[in-house]
């Protein structure tokens, strides 16, 4: 059954990772994991007043890169541009990242981000 989390957080993840991620197909072994996170983080986070989705965008993206989940950062590297992140205010979080995070980890998130950008800058 569907609650109200779950509704609401399908519509947000759709507004904040675009259709083609959410469209894609998803095994069944995995359908478990996302109903979860599109309840949770979708649903009850990222839906939360607190704080605007700019602002949410930026901090996941501080997050991942400090964490090292490069994958996952790639990703929301460009959610971040959906939800109006400039690409010199990415520059500003990789940057500030790096001075808490380590070299390593901002060495890493400023190649993952700039390859993200110039594909999203080349176009479709």
């Amino acid at each position: 059954m569907t609650d109200d989390r779950e509704r609401t957080g399908a519509a947000v993840r759709r507004e904040i990772l675009g259709d083609a991620h959410v469209d894609r197909p998803v095994s069944a072994f995995r359908a478990p994991f996302i109903e979860y996170v599109t309840r949770t983080a979708w649903g009850e986070v990222w839906s939360r007043p607190g704080l605007d989705r700019r602002t949410r965008s930026c901090l996941t993206l501080a997050i991942l890169a400090a964490l090292g989940h490069h994958h996952e950062l790639a990703m929301h590297v460009e959610a971040a541009v959906r939800t109006g992140v400039t690409r010199e205010e990415i520059q500003e979080v990789l940057l500030h990242t790096t001075v808490y995070a380590g070299t390593p980890a901002g060495n890493a998130a400023f190649a993952i981000a700039e390859k993200v950008l110039d594909n999203l800058a080349d176009g479709p």
